[in-house]
């Protein structure tokens, strides 16, 4: 056993951070001779100490220790640095002494922060970071009685100063423990940022310049400005900020000297950081601007970035959603160096982030955040954050009525804050107002549909499942066999068998993003604007993956080229959406469900396999299918002893499913109508209610009233079609197995 060990520190994963607590190996702990839960001292510029507890599997043989940026800020060490670790005895804290950073009134604030510091190492002049549902509040220790590192209590006295402690500069500080499922990223920029910042010679040994700027790319609130702020407080270089409309000036080349005097400060204090926000609203491409100011700017941010006069330690970064805005003279080697783009998190991203921001947040016993990050496709780091605080109001909202408070003044009982907990039906609440941010614009709140509200089409039920609920549930097992899901399904039909209603299923069932687009809605008078947007439509189900795009009434949109009499207008929409579903970009996890009752004018290259690969033929119901159909409808009516299902079905051969429906409509209204009289109060309707029934005479009288909506020619032609479509199928089956056959031979 040694006293001391030598490490390097690395980055704490973000469900440990705020905890004070430092993940080692289990060699090294012995080494020291702690073991998990004792107190250790991490010893660099400064002193700061925590609590020890095993390292993860993927640590095991590496000489590291894992702390978040509060211990690290503590310590006055960055990530990479060496330390020096030791297990230390304290003793109990008798009292704790604390100021906050920034002006705070905290109600019950010594009972809380007592309940988050219990068990947790603290001494004199160390920072304290509390996680909160909103922002996190940052602490001083003023002092502890005894001196020296103490060790918080249940008996430890919190005493909390109002008033904020001078010149510390912590509060609102960003560390990259903050950022969740954004690893790549950050440590792609902390590659090209920290490296030549602190290790400036491992350059001038290779003989090469650093590189000068990083573009961070990508939808909003995925974190772009996060990781500018999270590298620049975890660095010791001086960081200037700059929104791109500031620096815009209506006077004649004010604009050009505002950039010129940040580049100079930059360069006076440095090493600095520029961040540029938006730097797409201050370097448009310049031929495509109309105003001189634009150009003017972008020429001064061209020659600050790679002129002349040699910028030194300056490191710009930039961010935009918008990267093809962007002068082309600024995306080349020596300005912007790397383009990193910062993308929509996937399942284990969207879980490290939520761990982030329930940091603060006291989740019910058995609450799996990983049921939560499944469910939450396309959604950013600031939906995420938006979703967990929308939870945490729900929880509130809930538990307020019990609240029992006369004076404001008063504080909140304890047992009220320790019943104060969030459920998943606190997050299945909060999912229903928040929605994925790439997705706001076209959105669709699809009603709640599920299969069992289907009666019959159990075929077409069966190839919907298993080409769009199979590659989303199960991506692996269609990997193991090398093969790709089906890209599009066409369902076709007679009106009213129920389309429409399975795509609703599909996507209720699913879990997956829903884009319903009606046909005619995409066609615009203007040339290029339909085309458009088809490619908007698609970009945006690529970027919010996975995602079913469903094409109601497909021919109105897509009908036969060379058969229109417009302005051609069909035609170039076919072209686009044949092109986006099987052009030279992959779709990946999109699934396209189309449904039209004349497949006979949907133009036929859509038709072919790796576009619409599955043609279902919606046919009408069957007997036992009708059956089933009433059964739903039927299943909350006051019906008759006299009424049976299956004579109903019986009588109704030739009707659809919406032709059911609205013949229980009509035999529901005109019971009402037999007891609805002119001037009759509410009471006497609530009594004559109870006693409400509908008969087979009803049903009877419904069905003389509605008509079968296909006739039978109309039923002869879907027949017609579906067999063609059958014989087209097995004959190119029988023509490739022909050819295989004689391959082999």
């Amino acid at each position: 056993m040694t006293e001391e060990i030598t490490v390097s520190v690395g980055q704490a994963y973000p469900r440990d951070a705020g905890r004070g607590i430092a993940r080692l190996d289990k060699i090294l702990m012995q080494q020291i001779g702690a073991i998990s839960g004792d107190i250790i001292e991490i010893k660099s510029k400064e002193k700061c100490y925590a609590i020890v507890w095993p390292g993860y599997l993927e640590d095991a043989g590496k000489e590291l220790v894992r702390i978040d940026g509060n211990l690290r800020n503590n310590a006055k060490v960055g990530i990479d640095d060496k330390v020096t670790l030791r297990k230390v005895q304290v003793v109990e804290a008798e009292a704790v002494s604390l100021a906050p950073t920034r002006e705070t009134h905290l109600v019950g604030g010594a009972r809380f922060i007592l309940r988050i510091l219990e068990g947790r190492p603290v001494v004199k002049g160390q920072n304290i970071r509390v996680e909160t549902v909103n922002n996190p509040i940052s602490f001083v220790v003023l002092s502890t009685k005894p001196s020296g590192p103490v060790v918080v209590t249940r008996n430890t006295q919190i005493q909390l100063r109002e008033k904020a402690a001078i010149g510390e500069t912590t509060a609102g500080q960003v560390t990259y423990e903050d950022i969740g499922g954004l690893q790549r990223e950050l440590g792609l920029v902390r590659e090209m940022i920290e490296l030549p910042l602190k290790h400036p010679e491992l350059f001038n040994k290779l003989g090469i310049d650093p590189p000068k700027g990083v573009l961070l790319y990508g939808p909003p609130g995925t974190g772009k400005t996060m990781i500018a702020r999270a590298v620049a407080s975890e660095t010791d270089a001086n960081f200037i900020s700059v929104s791109g409309p500031e620096i815009v000036s209506k006077y004649y080349g004010e604009s050009e000297q505002k950039l010129r005097e940040i580049f100079e400060e930059a360069q006076r204090n440095a090493p600095t950081i520029i961040f540029i926000d938006e730097v797409d609203s201050i370097a448009p491409k310049r031929d495509e601007v109309v105003g001189e100011m634009e150009r003017r700017i972008v020429a001064q941010l061209l020659s600050l970035m790679d002129g002349l006069a040699s910028r030194g330690k300056v490191i710009v970064i930039a961010a935009t959603n918008r990267p093809n805005s962007i002068d082309e003279a600024l995306r080349r080697g020596g300005r912007f160096d790397r383009e990193i783009e910062v993308g929509i998190p996937d399942s284990d991203g969207r879980l490290q982030v939520l761990y982030v921001h329930t940091r603060g947040m006291p989740l019910e016993k058995g609450l799996e955040l990983k049921e939560i990050a499944a469910v939450t496709h396309g959604f950013v780091g600031a939906d995420l954050s938006s979703l967990c605080k929308e939870a945490a109001m729900h929880a509130l909202r809930r538990l307020l009525p019990e609240l029992k408070i006369d004076d404001v003044e008063d504080e909140i009982p304890s047992e009220f804050m320790e019943k104060l907990e969030v459920s998943r039906k606190d997050f299945d609440e909060a999912l229903k107002n928040i929605e994925p941010s790439a997705m706001r614009e076209v959105f669709v709140e699809v009603p709640h549909v599920s299969w069992e509200d289907i009666g019959g089409l159990e075929g077409a039920k069966q190839e919907l499942i298993e080409a769009v609920e199979w590659p989303l549930k199960y991506p692996e097992l269609f990997d193991a066999v090398s093969t790709k899901p089906p890209r599009g399904i066409m369902l076709f039909g007679p009106p009213g068998t129920g389309k429409t209603m399975l795509a609703k299923a599909v996507a209720t069932e699913s879990e997956a993003n829903f884009i319903s687009i009606k046909g005619p809605e995409l066609l615009s008078r203007y040339v290029g604007e339909s085309e458009r947007a088809v490619r908007e439509t698609f970009r945006k189900a690529k970027q919010a993956a996975p995602t079913i795009i469903f094409f109601d009434e497909i021919d109105s949109m897509a009908s036969e080229r060379g058969s229109s009499v417009d302005a051609h207008a069909t035609e170039r929409v076919v072209s686009q959406i044949l092109t986006e579903i099987d052009g030279v970009e992959e779709l990946k996890d999109v699934v396209i469900i189309a449904a039209t009752n004349r497949p006979d004018i949907v133009d036929p290259a859509l038709l072919r396999p790796g576009r619409f690969d599955r043609l279902i033929y919606v046919r009408p119901p069957d007997r036992q299918s009708r059956e089933k159909i009433f059964q739903i409808h039927l299943d909350d009516k006051p019906l008759a002893e006299g009424v049976d299902v299956h004579e109903l079905a019986d009588i109704t051969e030739g009707y659809v499913g919406a032709d059911i429906e609205s013949i229980s409509r009509e035999a529901t209204m005109l019971a009402l109508r037999e007891i609805i009289t002119p001037g009759l109060s509410k009471e006497d309707a609530m009594e004559r209610a109870t006693g409400l029934k509908i008969t087979a005479e009803h049903f009877l009288k419904a069905k003389k009233r509605v008509k079968p909506t296909t006739s039978r020619t109309a039923m002869s032609f879907y027949e017609q079609a579906a067999e063609s479509f059958a014989k087209y199928a097995a004959n190119e089956d029988e023509k490739s197995t022909g050819e295989d056959e004689r391959a082999y031979q």
